[in-house]
């Protein structure tokens, strides 16, 4: 698709953001239908909340898919290493542990996970009183605006220059 002129970088990234995001509303309306006719509740006690935390998690995968695919692009060999990072990240973010129950000194330095704080935040809305040591919604929209903004300076700055053929 690169290979035509009209077509960039930029267009293809946020293409694959777009993509992304419409499978994962499709993913959840088809897992809501499936809770409905088995009888659960899986609305939040507060779906504004819980919207806003979507919201927040999109902003923040918008944010580092753009400064990874950049960087992948520039550096093919980047993808693996972020590949191998990212299962660390994974794991510290809080989906097998619940961050309010580790130390103080843990519990300190997991908060600056960005995806452990869209847990967090989304915890929340389902949970009355739940997040109050960690969640701190600034911050995730913070990262969010900053890596959005840092994927798109390096995709202006690496254009013309990530791709040989172009």
């Amino acid at each position: 698709m690169l290979a035509f002129p009209e077509v960039k970088v930029l267009d293809v990234l946020l293409a694959a953001a777009l993509l992304e995001m419409l499978a994962a509303a499709c993913v959840t309306i088809v897992l809501i239908i499936i809770a409905w006719f088995a009888g659960v509740d899986v609305m939040p006690r507060d779906v504004v909340q819980a919207s806003y935390a979507f919201g927040a998690a999109i902003l923040l995968g918008l944010g580092f898919g753009l400064t990874n695919g950049v960087i992948a692009l520039a550096t093919p060999a980047w993808f693996t290493g972020y590949a191998l990072i990212n299962i660390l990240l994974w794991a510290s973010a809080g989906v097998f542990f619940v961050p309010d129950a580790l130390p103080t000194v843990l519990r300190e330095a997991a908060a600056y996970q960005p995806v452990l704080q869209v847990i967090e935040w989304t915890r929340s809305a389902y949970y009355e009183g739940y997040g109050g040591l960690v969640l701190d919604r600034g911050y995730v929209i913070g990262v969010g605006l900053w890596t959005v903004f840092l994927g798109l300076l390096l995709e202006r700055a690496m254009r013309g220059h990530l791709l040989a053929y172009k």
